[in-house]
């Protein structure tokens, strides 16, 4: 029986390395071919990283791109492999393109046909879309390739390659950001794809964090009846190895006649494919193995970590070594502290306490303790003689104004500069501690704490916090976050007695809230309708939401997990009737 066996490279590549990036395709493609693969394939834009943006318009950048996939297909010229690259093609035009490499020859260059122009992408900007449908054909099979968008499309590559060019396997290669529920989205199209066209396909995913974005990996493969048979690990660079056996796929076919049928209704509707051939012949297969199925994570478990990796990858890739963030002992910076130490190790973890005279034993006791269970680095800073030297010299200019929120924000930015001191001074990223429920409503403080480099839990709702937060505790089987850091009511600790229920909806009904308008886009009547909440309730949730945009676009980066995140995926203007 033949065999073909493919390899799909989960990559972490970083954004304009081409050496470096390059260096490890070509290990990669040597690995694969010491397996016996047949063919080998890497993410989309894998040689410059994903995305790359505006540097797309840099001439010496594509000039890079084209030299650096020519060195690669001449450094692999003695492997019999058939390898495949996404990358920046520089032609007439810019392309998203798939380098089909065989024998140190560029066969063919495959240009992505759908280009996305939605949430965070923004190819229509950089790219020109494709114009040919293409199968490859080699001595003992056909393959088709696709590029990410291509696949979500059921009139897309797809059909044509397998009703008219007769492909047995079809190629897609992502660069597919994470979110909430992603792969079970993907998963389900996939399978739809090669259920309806009656095609093996190989789902390739890269894996690490860019900015705002994280990349999760989970590539799989199914067969012609959409069944997964193989899957890689999630966040984790991976060769995932996959044998198909060619006479199954045949037979698989022939038990499928709706393929016949659309062959005969729909050939002439049908646009054009070429034929490519490529002379190639499977290899000998020394050993033999169980296409392995990676076991799916639970949603808590892969959010935390989209985060590790993200935070990780950011700190890194940026030349950080370690971070520095305000342990109050809340829950917020508690989940914080705690990804920063599984991404970075504890030792590169750096805690400052920062008491006011509103702070409560209990914060420093539940801070210390938590610091303690981590084993990172904690530092007392006491805020309170800069604290009262700001009121007795501002107090000339307010006299016969009340404490109010100005004394509370002169706390947070205090705090915000003594971090930033300390970043300065060692060479620590900041780390904001903030939720997506807080910076949604404006629940922050402007150059306070939303101040620095990195904001990790950005997109990520309080409740959700609470939960990670409990699925931490779980996976450690112990109490690592104290559990009265976790059932505390939350609190600023900005002035005597503080509540966030005193100028704020409870939570579950806030984060409800803000998935419906933000998320789903929803009108205040919709969500009225949802959720039955009063009018002016939701009324007035939305008018603080529209209102912080303007701290909004002053925050920091952070990672996207959630399907609809501040910054790229939601652009309001800030001068607007609200």
């Amino acid at each position: 029986m033949s065999k073909l066996r493919v390899a799909l490279a989960q990559i972490n590549t970083l954004v304009a390395d081409f050496d470096g990036n390059g260096k490890k395709i070509i290990d990669y493609t040597k690995k694969a071919a010491q397996k016996g693969a047949d063919i080998i394939a890497f993410p989309e834009l894998a040689l410059c990283g994903y995305p790359p943006e505006d540097l797309l318009f840099q001439s010496w950048f594509l000039e890079k791109a084209k030299a650096t996939i020519n060195s690669i297909a001449n450094q692999t010229k003695s492997t019999n492999i058939i390898i495949i690259i996404g990358y920046p093609e520089w032609s007439e035009d810019v392309y998203n393109s798939a380098a089909i490499i065989y024998k140190g020859k560029i066969v063919d260059n495959y240009r992505k046909l759908f280009l996305p122009n939605y949430a965070e992408f923004d190819e229509k900007r950089y790219f020109t879309p494709g114009k040919r449908i293409t199968v490859y054909k080699t001595n003992d099979f056909r393959f088709g390739v696709g590029i990410c968008e291509d696949i979500w499309h059921p009139d897309g590559p797809i059909g044509p390659q397998v009703l008219v060019g007769n492909a047995d396997i079809i190629i897609n290669i992502n660069a597919s950001p994470y979110f909430r529920g992603k792969n079970e989205i993907r998963r389900k199209m996939v399978s739809t794809r090669s259920f309806d066209n009656a095609v093996a396909v190989c789902y390739l995913n890269c894996i690490g964090g860019q900015d705002e974005l994280v990349f999760d990996g989970q590539s799989f493969a199914t067969d012609a009846f959409g069944k997964i048979i193989a899957s890689a690990q999630a966040f984790e660079e991976e060769l995932l190895f996959i044998d198909f056996d060619l006479s199954d796929l045949y037979k698989q076919r022939l038990l499928v006649p709706r393929i016949r049928d659309r062959k005969f209704v729909q050939t002439q509707k049908l646009p054009d494919v070429e034929t490519v051939e490529i002379d190639f012949s499977l290899n000998e297969k020394s050993d033999a193995f169980q296409n392995k199925i990676a076991p799916l994570l639970r949603e808590e478990e892969e959010v935390w970590f989209a985060l590790v990796t993200g935070l990780r990858d950011y700190t890194l890739k940026n030349g950080f070594k370690s971070v520095v963030l305000g342990l109050s002992g809340g829950i917020d910076s508690a989940v914080v502290a705690t990804i920063a130490a599984d991404a970075l190790g504890s030792e590169n973890v750096y805690a400052l306490f920062m008491p006011s005279r509103f702070t409560s034993s209990q914060s420093y006791e539940d801070a210390k303790k938590l610091a303690e269970n981590l084993g990172i680095n904690f530092k007392v800073v006491e805020i309170e003689p800069l604290f009262k030297k700001y009121l007795e010299y501002l107090e000339p200019h307010f006299e016969g104004k009340p404490f109010d929120i100005t004394e509370e924000n002169i706390q947070a930015r205090i705090r915000a500069n003594i971090l930033m001191a300390f970043s300065n001074k060692f060479g620590h990223l900041v780390l904001a501690t903030g939720n997506k429920s807080e910076l949604s409503v404006g629940y922050a403080t402007l150059y306070g704490d939303m101040v620095g480099g990195f904001a990790v839990i950005k997109d990520v709702p309080k409740t959700l916090v609470w939960k990670l937060a409990r699925w931490r505790n779980e996976k450690e089987g112990k109490e690592l976050i104290p559990e009265s850091i976790i059932t505390k009511l939350p609190s600023a600790e900005l002035k005597e007695n503080q509540l966030d229920t005193d100028t704020l909806p409870p939570y579950e009904t806030l984060d409800r809230i803000i998935e419906l308008y933000i998320e789903k886009e929803h009108s205040e009547d919709e969500i009225v309708e949802k959720t039955g909440l009063p009018r002016e309730f939701v009324r007035r949730v939305i008018r603080m939401i529209d209102s912080a945009e303007y701290k909004r676009r002053q925050a920091a980066p952070g990672i996207k997990i959630t399907q609809r995140a501040f910054g790229k995926e939601r652009r309001m203007p800030i001068t607007r009737k609200k």
